[in-house]
């Protein structure tokens, strides 16, 4: 796998969310299924793992910490601060003294002294931002973290929190279905010398082909409250799914492979992060690294899937007003 970097570090150009073994899809795996995928995982050559203190209302960090710790000199740890779980319910609070003492219940769940890349999982509107990078640049002069992150934010977000300490990373939403990036925070993190993290690069599954049915969703899954999972536009995404596919053969790899390799070939300094219950899928995931995608494929892929062509807003109004992204004016209805 090729590596591509974060801060001062080297990581693969494919990493691996772990959200899905604790968090908002689908029906989290048995433990021990959970701690067979991220072994293989390591074992197999993944180096960048991402977990936040929200995932499973800190689950998915003490799975981390438990399954990983013993080798954590193995792999560059990413976890989240300012957006957790309180007595079931979703808080965003990016007080500095909340995100530090949230560092230090990190620390421990995952069993390590640093945490190598440390995002403020959202911006805390209430706060300047300037605030909470400040905190977190403390933290890092404390060798707590080693570099500072920031997710779902715009591009002037980005460059106001960059006055106060250098932003190693941004992480958001980037795949051929989800382009907000592309309004401002691509270029502002090539500008900036930030890497970008494209976090659900498989369009929340749907690009990988595994959803053809919303209604057989479990209860509890965050894609049935998201407008592009709506019983009036999720039909009309689907028909995009058969050419997608056909492309995917031409190039000679699967679908979910395909959405992968797209996102690398957008910009040199993209990292994408899947994620995955299935050791079959992570090794499928991991192996886009090596697809290539000529200028033509590129170009027919961008026509096929876009803005334009996606029905629905990636969030609901009211998912939209917790984050600080660009976002697209709606297409005109299809008559």
């Amino acid at each position: 796998m090729g590596t591509r970097r974060i801060g001062t570090r080297d990581v693969g150009s494919i990493g691996l969310g772990c959200m899905n073994l604790s968090h908002a899809y689908g029906t989290p795996p048995p433990r021990e299924e959970a701690e067979a995928l991220l072994l293989h995982a390591l074992d197999s050559g993944v180096r960048h793992f991402d977990t936040a203190a929200l995932y499973g209302a800190t689950a998915n960090e003490t799975l981390v910490g438990e399954v990983l710790g013993a080798r954590r000199d193995e792999y560059f740890l990413a976890s989240k601060c300012g957006m957790t779980s309180v007595d079931g319910k979703r808080v965003i609070d990016g007080r500095p003294h909340t995100l530090k003492a949230t560092c230090e219940e990190a620390l421990r769940r995952l069993r390590t002294d640093h945490i190598d890349l440390y995002y403020l999982h959202r911006w805390d509107k209430t706060i300047p931002v300037e605030e909470s990078v400040g905190a977190l640049a403390e933290l890092v002069a404390e060798g707590k973290i080693g570099g500072i992150g920031l997710s779902e934010v715009s591009a002037g977000t980005l460059r106001r929190a960059h006055t106060v300490h250098p932003i190693a990373a941004l992480q958001t939403e980037y795949s051929l279905w989800t382009r907000n990036p592309e309004l401002g925070a691509l270029e502002a993190c090539r500008e900036l010398g930030t890497a970008f993290v494209a976090f659900s690069p498989l369009g929340r599954g749907f690009l990988a082909g595994g959803v053809r049915d919303v209604a057989s969703l479990p209860d509890g899954d965050i894609r049935r409250g998201m407008p592009r999972f709506s019983a009036q536009n999720y039909p009309l995404n689907l028909r995009l799914l058969d050419e997608f596919s056909r492309l995917a053969g031409e190039a000679g790899c699967t679908p979910a492979q395909l959405a992968l390799a797209w996102v690398l070939h957008r910009a040199e300094g993209i990292i994408a992060l899947p994620g995955t219950t299935s050791i079959a899928h992570l090794d499928e995931d991991m192996a886009a690294a090596a697809v290539v995608l000529d200028a033509p494929l590129m170009a027919r892929l961008d026509e096929l899937i876009n803005e334009q062509t996606v029905h629905g807003p990636r969030y609901s109004a009211g998912q939209q007003a917790d984050v600080d992204t660009e976002v697209f004016s709606e297409p005109e209805p299809s008559e």
